[in-house]
């Protein structure tokens, strides 16, 4: 399956609910991936814009953290006074409030979803990006508990195995959220009709299901369509994301068809698991917050985030570079300064790298020399293969040597990664992976703009 868990929610509607303790808004889902309340405001992850939103008490953005490790976010929680936020590539991330990274770990699952549990943190299979044909045994957990420092401790629960052990990994993805001591995991199977309490131990404690389906059916391959054909799958998407909310409880995001294109939110309470109400969303509603009452509020995500708001100044790019091209001369980040410069890094064992190079130099060619610029630093290990790539492709643009230290130096999550960089060195965007020709043709808008600009 290879489904995108992304839209776009729309409208004010009011659903009323029982009253709650604190006062405003709270964010509960942003485009279809759980926010955080923290310090009085919401944090929402932006993926698209490799951010996190922070939003005030009444939904008002205020201000945004991005930075080289902050990819695609797909989920932020929190964790004591900080944020724990899920990278779609299944890495956890601990931020402070400023967005400063304290902690990462890799995943214990080839892709994962984290939730804090008083001093322990829950791992699950994501439902974000979820691989195929990764079968396991069925004494696997189902959670993998870890400490904050990403050290796997224990596994609770099993996996549920279908009859086609090579679906395990969509079969058992799912999300996931805890309460703030620990004592209960909620989790809902990204394709089965099913929300589950656990206790601490990994023991069930209720399930409760919507009846969304008259039969329940584990994901299958549907029939080959032809010769050399891609795999297509029969699932349906049922849980999409859990929060748990100021009120205490538990706000579900699901669908009400196979495609997870009609959205609704059902509101559980945590002892029982009975379904208190559920509201149905309309075709533009993909960010739900809960108000001071508890009833639940929604609006057009895109909306939330129009125009300028919580600008803040452009950070500078850093550590400035002085390393060697080809020819051994050494070249700095000051040689570009009053450029608008494209700074790019790449390897030779790269495949989308190899795909983008010459998207970038059509761009170089396209864009006057007193205006624009683009470095692209190698992170090569073998010199050998980094000058066999420069003259397979023969780029117009200066290639710095970085030498496999760059990722060490810079700390992306993967390549290719750019940063576009205005007249004074400052970060205007940052680019993560390879978004074909479209986004090149945005990105070359963007540089048109900034040229253009005062």
């Amino acid at each position: 399956m290879h489904r995108t868990l992304g839209a776009v929610l729309a409208c004010l509607t009011a659903w009323a609910c029982r009253p709650a303790a604190p006062s405003g808004l709270t964010l509960l889902f942003y485009d279809r991936s759980p926010a955080a309340a923290l310090g009085g405001r919401s944090w929402a992850p932006d993926p698209d814009h490799s951010r996190i939103v922070v939003f005030d008490a009444r939904l008002r953005p205020i201000a945004s953290l991005a930075g080289p490790q902050l990819a695609l976010p797909m989920a932020v929680t929190t964790l004591g006074d900080h944020l724990l936020v899920s990278e779609q590539t299944g890495e956890g991330l601990i931020l402070d409030t400023t967005g400063a990274v304290v902690r990462e770990w890799g995943s214990p699952f080839p892709v994962a979803l984290y939730a804090a549990a008083g001093d322990r943190v829950i791992a699950v299979r994501s439902p974000y990006r979820v691989p195929q044909l990764v079968a396991e045994p069925s004494t696997a957990p189902l959670f993998w508990v870890i400490d904050t420092l990403g050290r796997p401790l224990d596994g609770l629960a099993t996996i549920h195995v279908p009859p086609t052990p090579f679906l395990t990994q969509i079969t058992n993805a799912g999300a996931v959220t805890a309460d703030a001591r620990g004592d209960a995991i909620y989790y809902a199977p990204l394709a089965r009709d099913e929300i589950v309490k656990y206790d601490r131990s990994g023991a069930p404690r209720w399930t409760t299901t919507r009846g969304i389906y008259p039969h329940e059916s584990d994901p299958v391959f549907l029939p080959a369509s032809g010769r050399g054909g891609e795999l297509l799958l029969d699932a349906a998407l049922v849980n999409i994301a859990l929060v748990l909310g100021p009120d205490g409880r538990l706000y579900v995001l699901g669908a009400d068809d196979s495609a997870a294109t009609a959205l609704r939110v059902d509101v559980l309470d945590t002892a029982t698991g009975a379904i208190l109400t559920t509201r149905k969303l309309g075709p533009g509603e993909t960010a739900v917050a809960v108000d001071a009452r508890g009833r639940l509020v929604t609006f057009d995500a895109a909306t939330l985030v129009a125009g300028n708001w919580g600008t803040t100044e452009r950070e500078p790019f850093a550590p400035a570079f002085a390393l060697p091209d080809t020819s051994g001369d050494t070249v700095t980040l000051a040689r570009f300064e009053g450029l608008v410069t494209l700074v790019n890094f790449w390897a030779s064992w790269c495949d989308p790298c190899r795909e983008e190079f010459p998207h970038m130099s059509e761009l170089y060619r396209t864009l006057a020399r007193g205006d624009f610029a683009i470095v692209a630093i190698s992170d090569d290990v073998d010199r050998d293969r980094m000058l066999a790539f420069v003259r397979e492709f023969r780029p117009p643009f200066p290639i710095l040597v970085g030498g496999g230290r760059m990722k060490q130096v810079y700390r992306y999550r993967g390549l290719p990664y750019s940063l576009l960089l205005d007249r004074r060195g400052r970060v205007i965007k940052r680019i993560f992976g390879f978004g074909g020709a479209a986004e090149f043709q945005r990105l070359s808008a963007t540089i048109a703009k900034e040229i253009a600009g005062p």
